[in-house]
């Protein structure tokens, strides 16, 4: 890549980075040209030529994102609260824009969502971000570290993946009953299975958190377990942590076989650290580990 098409790419990153950071401003083509340093007459088609979609459509869709996880995910918030947020004028006009875009009233997403329209109308945001936002690992992105053994509560996930997002719901009211806040309690993904298998059916994923503590559950499908200390390779990934699969693939791929070490007989899982959308998403972190002999 030339250096011209590298500083190209890293003006526009910094344009996604500030919507990111300023979803309750007003995010016009003016003020985001002005971040890239392009010109405001042009910046619109580079913009949709680089990302496929529009600077508004771009923008609506971060917000409903941002919008769609405070619906099910927190409480602590009313749907006016959120559409004052996502910079609508009314809740009518949020409403129309929800409905419009993800299938349903805001309040019935807070209610009950429908993940796969909501899935399918995020993709293109999800795709832009994919075109400019993967990094590049190298052996000195990882560490080696001596980890303890930490006993969790699981939520196993079993089955298409297109379903997820409501066994996340359900975990989250589950360790918020439970008393169990990300800031006390460390949050844990152990992947059992490929991001993307042959058949949906045979994904598999287990939703942790950890606790030393006897805890009721059963009738939410928890069960205790523990994810065992030892050596682990180690790979800190910031921002976009929806799709750890490229990290993964890294650690496996590329710095396994060259590394000379040999994976143990554990899945590999991650820590996460922080979370969308208490921060920005560019500021999203998380830890995968890769646990060797």
């Amino acid at each position: 890549m030339t250096a011209a098409l590298q500083n190209y790419r890293k003006r526009m990153r910094r344009v996604l980075e500030h919507i990111d950071r300023h979803l309750d401003d007003d995010l016009n083509l003016e003020s985001l040209s002005g971040v890239a340093a392009f010109s405001k007459f042009h910046f619109h088609r580079q913009f949709t030529a680089t990302f496929g979609l529009s600077v508004h459509c771009y923008v609506q869709l971060a917000r409903l994102k941002r919008a769609s996880h405070q619906l099910a995910y927190t409480d602590a918030q009313s749907v006016t609260d959120i559409a004052m947020e996502a910079s609508y004028e009314a809740p009518d006009a949020f409403a129309r824009a929800f409905r419009q875009r993800l299938g349903q009233s805001p309040s019935s997403f807070r209610n009950s969502p429908d993940w796969e329209p909501w899935l399918a109308a995020l993709r293109p945001l999800h795709f832009a971000r994919s075109k400019l936002m993967q990094r590049t690992f190298t052996t000195d992105d990882v560490t080696i570290r001596d980890v303890p053994a930490t006993r969790v509560a699981i939520m196993e996930h079993r089955g298409d993946p297109a379903t997820l997002p409501a066994t996340i719901q359900r975990f989250i009211a589950w360790r918020k009953a439970a008393g169990l806040h990300p800031s006390t309690n460390p949050t844990f993904n152990i992947w059992r299975s490929e991001r993307r298998p042959a058949r949906p059916a045979d994904y598999s994923v287990d939703l942790c958190v950890g606790t030393d503590r006897s805890l009721p559950g059963c009738g939410e499908g928890i069960k205790a377990g523990k994810i065992p200390g030892g050596r682990c390779a180690v790979l800190r990934v910031v921002g976009y942590t929806d799709n750890l699969e490229p990290a993964a693939l890294y650690l496996y791929r590329d710095w396994l076989p060259a590394s000379g070490e040999e994976a143990r007989d554990f899945p590999i899982y991650c820590q996460r650290l922080s979370f969308f959308p208490e921060v920005p998403e560019h500021e999203t972190v998380a830890e995968l580990f890769l646990p060797l002999k």
